[in-house]
């Protein structure tokens, strides 16, 4: 047994030892040592991002899309079930603006998506004060031409009258149309500044053929004879405007192909009802929001007008009903308003936009059914790229809508924008999507605009109202887009593209560097994202407002995995 003492004398011999062997090796102790070079963290190596990808099985659901795929970071392919000439104008529209896929999911669709919009466009959502003003600042990242104002505001009153007093006071810097009588007052005003707008819009009287005595076509097309429209045009409407003798304005091509409409016969309407079962006429209700369009500049006198002409020439007793506009809105989509006033303002210049968005298989049932000889012509039409062969189709569907009497175009209503005289790069859009961006309010900081509503929300892929389509704008973008205070596409998010020979396959070369307001890098996933979250019924981000995504129903034929 080892003592402690002899333990403790081995110990400090090993230690020598070490110590020994130690400084030999680092070439004895007086000789200075080099730290050595630190060593270099490896570069980390960027972790791939899956590529989305959405496919249908087949096109046998009905709708538009074979699939939509990412093929890199900066390339999406959209692959359709049938050749579509007017694709680059519809992907251009705002209600098909690019969302970042993460804040789609962080929102789950719905909640801050519908109020705090997270866009790449010039500006960026400062407050939404609800009830009085949305308050944008400019997006200091924007990757293109920054805002010329660095405050964008949005205020709404109803009343053109009132709207007129604000510009000529100056508590605003532009308002959206003007009465039809003030558009000589601007005009003689050196301080303001009048900006026509052209009249790529209708105003309809709608009727819903789940309504009875609607469901019966001879009375749609009594009431059709029964109207004087030019009437209505003469004492409500201002310069510019026209009685409509079809659908879609004559400026679209095929819009004016095919029989005009019925023309004013009351004797003739009156004899029509009473073959239908109705001597005596009947009693209904004609609803309609109390807001202001450039379709539609009077709506509560043309309502009565409407009302006044229908018991004097067919005996039909109406009551009117006036209604909140988004409560509006959401009804006339089920069908169950039996008369309504509604109207439509391009959104591209294309007649897919005008008859198959109304009249069209995926259209809503505003009208009640649909007519499957009108499906047939618009699917037709829509997959052909020769436009006169189109316009061939385009008159045999005219004639059935006049036929069939769905609704009543009244009139193509002439329209405008009226703005402080000092304000550079205003303007006025055939589309209604002015770009607030390349203004600016003389040496103001601030650019103050006046519309006639309030916007329903800021997801505008589930509005329809030009009120929430303008605000949305100016801060969400689309692959593409319509050229300033035109029509013609342009690029925007994807800086090219390009189609097969028959039109089906579509791919986008995306813009690079593009952040969205939230620091967030854009690429082809948010574009894959924000598209099937329209498309898939079964996404569980397919949520918005109501759900409905009309725009992209109405457009692109129908959702992949719809409820039976």
């Amino acid at each position: 047994m080892r003592t402690v003492s002899t333990v403790r004398t081995i110990s400090l011999l090993v230690i020598v030892m070490l110590l020994a062997t130690l400084l030999a090796a680092c070439g004895g102790a007086a000789t200075p040592t080099k730290a050595p070079e630190p060593t270099k963290a490896p570069e980390p190596t960027a972790v791939p991002v899956e590529l989305m990808k959405v496919s249908a099985a087949d096109c046998a659901y009905g709708g538009a899309f074979k699939s939509i795929e990412a093929l890199d970071a900066n390339t999406v392919k959209f692959t359709l079930c049938a050749p579509d000439v007017a694709f680059p104008s519809k992907v251009a529209f705002s209600a098909f603006a690019i969302h970042s896929s993460d804040y789609l999911e962080k929102t789950g669709g719905a909640g801050d998506l519908l109020d705090k919009p997270v866009g790449t466009g010039p500006y960026m959502l400062d407050k939404w004060q609800k009830g009085d003003s949305v308050i944008m600042k400019a997006n200091p990242n924007y990757w293109g031409d920054k805002a010329q104002s660095p405050t964008l505001v949005f205020r709404w009153q109803k009343e053109a009258a009132a709207r007129l007093l604000e510009l000529q006071s100056g508590t605003t810097d532009g308002i959206d149309n003007p009465g039809p009588d003030d558009f000589k007052v601007i005009e003689g005003d050196s301080a303001l500044k009048l900006y026509p707008r052209e009249a790529l819009n209708v105003f309809y009287l709608g009727f819903s053929n789940l309504v009875k005595p609607f469901d019966n076509e001879m009375v749609r097309q009594a009431i059709a004879m029964g109207i004087d429209r030019q009437r209505i045009v003469d004492n409500f409407y201002p310069v510019g405007s026209v009685v409509a003798s079809h659908f879609t304005p004559c400026a679209i091509p095929g819009g004016c192909d095919g029989e005009e409409w019925y023309k004013f016969d009351a004797a003739a309407a009156k004899k029509m009802l009473a073959d239908a079962g109705f001597p005596n006429g009947f009693e209904t209700e004609l609803s309609f929001r109390d807001v202001v369009r450039g379709y539609l500049p009077q709506p509560a006198l043309v309502a009565q007008d409407l009302q006044a002409q229908l018991k004097a020439n067919l005996g039909v007793t109406v009551k009117i009903n006036v209604m909140e506009s988004g409560a509006f809105l959401d009804t006339a989509k089920t069908g169950t308003l039996p008369m309504y006033l509604l109207g439509w303002g391009a959104d591209y210049p294309d007649q897919t936009n005008f008859l198959d968005y109304h009249f069209g298989k995926g259209a809503s049932q505003q009208f009640g059914t649909g007519f499957t000889d009108v499906h047939d012509a618009l699917s037709r039409a829509a997959s052909l790229s020769d436009q006169a062969e189109r316009n061939k189709i385009y008159a045999d569907a005219n004639g059935l809508i006049k036929k069939h009497v769905p609704m009543i175009p009244v009139a193509h209503g002439g329209s405008g924008t009226a703005f402080r005289a000092d304000v550079t790069g205003a303007h006025s859009s055939p589309l209604g999507n002015e770009h607030f961006a390349s203004m600016k309010a003389g040496s103001r900081e601030q650019l103050v605009w006046m519309q006639n509503a309030e916007p329903i929300s800021l997801y505008c892929a589930d509005e329809e109202d030009g009120e929430s389509l303008r605000v949305c704008e100016q801060m969400t973008e689309s692959l593409l887009a319509y050229k300033v205070g035109g029509t013609a596409v342009e690029p925007s998010l994807a800086e090219k593209y390009e189609a097969n020979a028959d039109l089906t396959e579509w791919t986008f070369h995306l813009r690079q560097g593009v952040k969205f307001h939230d620091g967030s890098a854009f690429d082809a996933n948010d574009v894959v994202a924000s598209y099937a979250v329209q498309w898939d019924a079964a996404n569980p981000l397919h949520k918005g407002r109501t759900g409905t995504f009309t725009y992209f129903n109405a457009l692109f034929g129908a959702f992949l995995n719809a409820p039976k």
